[in-house]
């Protein structure tokens, strides 16, 4: 005879409008507040789940099947989870992969992050849709939630800011120098005439990056985001990225662009990505301004106008360049296809150029790849010419 279970309620959201979902709590036990967005993506939710750029933030998963392929130690973006908690359609799917070696849930568990499943995401969205990020609490218990735990929790919910203003940069990056290679730190500063040596300037990099610098020949030297002009330059950089990471922008540009303007007025080539392409915008006078969901997902399509293919992308930000505000020193190279925004720029007679969205592909297509080429062959032909 057939036997239905049914689980207990034993979490609650409370989203800032009002709204209310009870479910069934995951991972770990507890409290947590954030800014809620949503996720789109089909794929990849490990690297999602530990991107350092959701630092502050409730990740919604529009695709119900979470969990399905388990967790493993390779697919990891950071060796820590700085999310602030997940939200989820249906119960954590039982792995069921050749590459897992663990379930998702006790992962969340073992990475101190707290969520609930079975709610209604596709509402949870549609509100976040219409009315923007809203600040959300996520109660997990281990009992029964009703609506008189709901209202003890408001003033919780109250006290959370948002990540407007934030910089959450000093809490996800490296805090001292550290030269990587093979996913590890370590202690080489012994570089051959064939490799490359570049400096990321580290808001939050996922190992996804460091990974696709290496895969074309590049060694690897992280510095923390409150690094000197002179820090970076001693390191005699044949490149510098400027990395993703989480957060509104503008706190960081105020530590962090007149640096930007140093290197670029003595042309060291420069890539930004995500992150890095917002600071480098700053840098030369653009603004930036929240949007209203943000983009986060692995299928959006862009145009490059330089070639005229159309790219899919994967993307994760909240903040876009105004591209109305950039001088005309500036050359749009791509944009969205879903809203205009602003995509891809670079410089007039300078080696800088930056993309908004994730061309090391982690969790997504492989469309961009080839910009990490484009940095490597900037700063070969760079260092012929000096």
């Amino acid at each position: 005879m057939a036997c239905l279970v049914v689980l207990d309620i034993n979490a609650c959201l409370i989203l800032e409008d009002g709204s209310c979902f009870f479910g069934v709590g995951v991972g770990q036990h507890g409290i947590t507040t954030g800014e809620i967005c949503f996720n789109t993506a089909m794929t990849g939710y490990q690297e999602v789940l530990s991107d350092p750029s959701y630092a502050g933030q409730i990740i919604t998963f529009a695709f119900p099947h979470i969990g399905n392929v388990g967790v493993n130690d390779e697919d990891m973006e950071s060796n820590h989870c700085f999310l602030k908690g997940i939200i989820l359609k249906d119960s954590i799917s039982i792995p069921s992969n050749y590459r897992s070696r663990g379930h998702l849930n006790n992962w969340l568990i073992k990475h101190e992050v707290t969520g609930i499943s079975q709610v209604d995401t596709r509402s949870i969205i549609k509100i976040i849709r219409d009315n923007g990020h809203l600040k959300g609490l996520i109660y997990h218990s281990n009992q029964r939630v009703t609506l008189e735990n709901v209202s003890s929790l408001i003033p919780i919910l109250n006290m959370e800011q948002g990540i407007l203003g934030k910089d959450f940069s000093l809490e996800v990056a490296t805090e001292v120098k550290q030269h990587w290679k093979n996913w590890t730190s370590v202690n080489n500063n012994n570089y051959s005439q064939q490799q490359k040596h570049v400096v990321v300037i580290d808001f939050g990099v996922k190992l996804s990056i460091l990974k696709a610098l290496e895969k074309y020949g590049c060694v690897i030297t992280l510095l923390p985001p409150q690094s000197s002009y002179e820090e970076i330059v001693e390191q005699n950089p044949g490149g510098v990225i400027l990395s993703n990471g989480p957060g509104d922008p503008r706190p960081i540009a105020d530590y962090i662009t007149p640096i930007i303007s140093k290197l670029i007025k003595n042309e060291i080539p420069i890539f930004g990505i995500c992150l890095g392409h917002q600071l480098l915008g700053l840098a030369i006078g653009g603004t930036v301004k929240k949007m209203q969901t943000g983009h986060h997902g692995i299928n959006h399509p862009v145009k490059n106008l330089e070639s005229g293919k159309i790219e899919i992308t994967s993307q994760n930000h909240e903040f876009t360049l105004d591209k109305s505000s950039l001088p005309n020193t500036c050359i749009i190279t791509h944009l969205s296809l879903f809203d205009g925004t602003l995509q891809g720029m670079s410089l007039k007679r300078k080696p800088v150029f930056s993309v908004q969205f994730h061309p090391e592909s982690s969790p997504g297509p492989h469309d961009s790849n080839e910009l990490f080429m484009k940095f490597v062959n900037m700063i070969n032909s760079n260092a012929k010419k000096n």
